[in-house]
C-alpha cells in the first residue's frame, strides 16, 4: 500500500494514480490518513460487496427485535409556531 502526503498528491496526481492501480493509496493530512485513492474498479467492487440497508432490514432468522423508545427529558419538545 502506498502512503502519500496531501502536499506529495498535490505535486504528481499522475504517480497517485500509477500507485492506485496496484492498490489502495493513502493519502495523509498532517501525517494522518485522511483519503484513500482507489481505481473505479476497485471502488465498485467495494460498493457491491457491502450489503446495502435493504438487505441488512430484511435479515432473514433474525428474529424479532424488541424496542423500547427512550423516554424525552420534560420540556424538550416545544409547539411548533407558525406565526
Amino acid at each position: 500500500m502506498t502512503k502519500l502526503s496531501s502536499r506529495e498528491f498535490n505535486q504528481d496526481v499522475g504517480r497517485a494514480k500509477r500507485a492506485a492501480e496496484a492498490g489502495p493509496v493513502i493519502i495523509t493530512d498532517r501525517g494522518k490518513p485522511a483519503y484513500v485513492l482507489v481505481t473505479y474498479d476497485a471502488y465498485r467492487a467495494l460498493a457491491q460487496a457491502a450489503p446495502s440497508i435493504l438487505d441488512l432490514l430484511d435479515q432473514h432468522g433474525a428474529g424479532e427485535t424488541e424496542f423500547e423508545a427512550p423516554a424525552l427529558a420534560s420540556g424538550s419538545l416545544k409547539p411548533a409556531s407558525f406565526a
